[in-house]
């Protein structure tokens, strides 16, 4: 004999809706520990990285003891991240195959890390062999995190996802960007390549932290805002200058890689802080949420109110349209494009329609959670595309100064400073971008370098 159900009703549904909304935010609640845990292992990685890019180009001379303790912080808590891909097969967790297929993907490069690190304790390996396969790993775990954070969207908490999203990827961007430049420093010779990969690298940083910036809330984006223009960041900047200013093939100190490690492991440290206190944000967000649809339960017959209140959207279309007083235009746009309009554009269009009309309810939290993701993705896109235009335009500036200052160095015998300096005076003095002046400068016959004296430094 089948079990008996219980009796259909409006406020059943209703309050099913609220307690399929808790159940959503306290799997949130556990995701935000599967990010923390994951980017504490990104940290540790990084940090390894970079230690065995060094060691390596320097043939085991340098950071023996760093790579070490990067090996000791890293091992606990990868065997933490793997009790939690164990809990995602548990009853309940509702993980998809999207993100089950990437948490196995992450684990085949977790199970041969040790035969990762044997190889590098065996110098079998060059160091760009090994910031290449670390950085394979890391790229799995950031997807994981991006991965997580979009199939958890919440409306109420969708800003500080999208803000953890790109500080992950630009603090990843740091951490490749120090064993790239750890590799180059350490083996004491540029090479073209991996000047053009800082550069990149500095590129990228730029693009995902401005985008964090801008969804971060006000306390953490001033707080960003001065690690900007600490001292640190203008150390990096002058070592930055040294590595992408320096010619195909040049020498280079070898005792800068120490500093060059340093300075960026403090910008690093600086940017996981953010992304530590982001963390906690999230779930202290996700605890607010939960305890507010707690209350909505305890409390029906409002639920009741709000749902009397609030009709579906194309409820007033199919009202204006079947009205028997008014002249019956197109017949209500029941496609997802018609949803996902803004609502500025659905009231204008039902004020042109008859006198009266009711306008769309306002967007609520509580709208398509769909809905709100393809909107939010739609303006998201368009202002990314406009960031990465003017992002390659900022390559491009740079690469063209760079040049200019490279020529000046080379025909004319001036320092680094004193040919950024002379630019920026024509610059000045000719009321010109300092853009236009770097591609004049470079268009110059070479003819009209010959004689020139030598610009001395304190000019």
């Amino acid at each position: 004999m089948p079990a008996a159900t219980a009796p259909l009703s409006v406020s059943a549904l209703v309050l099913r809706a609220k307690q399929r909304d808790i159940d959503t935010l306290r799997q949130l609640a556990a995701r935000a520990e599967l990010v923390d845990v994951t980017g504490q292992l990104i940290h540790a990685l990084q940090r390894e990285r970079g230690a065995s890019s060094v060691w390596l180009a320097s043939r085991g001379l340098r950071y023996a003891d760093v790579r070490r303790q990067a090996i000791e912080t890293a091992e606990p808590v990868q065997a933490h991240l793997r009790e939690l891909f164990a809990l995602q097969l548990a009853p309940g967790q509702d993980a998809s195959s999207r993100l089950l297929s990437l948490m196995a993907w992450v684990l085949l490069g977790l199970d041969a890390l040790g035969e990762l690190r044997a190889k590098v304790d065996r110098h079998g390996m060059s160091a760009h062999d090994a910031v290449v396969a670390f950085s394979r790993l890391i790229a799995g775990l950031v997807e994981l995190i991006v991965l997580v954070a979009d199939a958890s969207a919440h409306p109420a908490i969708s800003r500080r996802l999208v803000a953890l999203v790109h500080l992950v990827q630009g603090n990843e961007g740091a951490g490749q960007e120090r064993a790239v430049g750890a590799e180059l420093f350490a083996g004491g010779v540029c090479q073209e390549a991996q000047q053009q990969r800082v550069v990149h690298l500095i590129d990228a940083q730029e693009r995902n932290l401005q985008v964090y910036a801008e969804f971060t809330d006000a306390a953490q984006r001033a707080r960003w805002e001065r690690q900007q223009l600490s001292p640190g960041m203008a150390r990096l900047e002058r070592l930055r200058r040294t590595l992408c200013a320096a010619r195909p093939d040049a020498v280079l100190d070898s005792q800068l890689s120490d500093t060059w490690f340093t300075v960026c492991s403090e910008r690093i440290s600086e940017l996981w802080q953010l992304q530590v206190e982001l963390v906690q944000h999230l779930r202290d967000d996700c605890q607010r949420q939960i305890e507010a649809a707690r209350q909505d339960l305890q409390d029906a017959e409002r639920l009741l109110r709000e749902l009397r209140d609030n009709p579906p959207a194309h409820s007033h279309a199919v009202d204006r349209f079947l009205d028997i007083a008014t002249q019956p235009a197109a017949a209500p746009d029941l496609s997802l494009a018609a949803l996902i309009a803004p609502a500025s554009t659905r009231a204008s269009t039902a004020a042109s329609g008859a006198a009266g009309d009711p306008a769309p309810a306002a967007a609520t939290p509580e709208d398509s959670s769909l809905l709100a993701l393809l909107q939010e993705q739609s303006t998201r896109l368009a202002r990314m595309e406009s960031e990465l235009e003017a992002a390659r335009r900022a390559l491009h500036e740079r690469k063209i100064i760079e040049r200019a200052k490279g020529m000046l160095m080379a025909r004319l015998g001036m320092t680094e400073d004193v040919a950024f300096r002379a630019l920026q005076k024509t610059s000045m003095d000719q009321n010109r971008r300092l853009l236009d002046v770097a591609e004049a400068t470079l268009s110059l016959p070479d003819f009209a370098f010959t004689g020139a004296p030598a610009r001395k430094p304190e000019e």
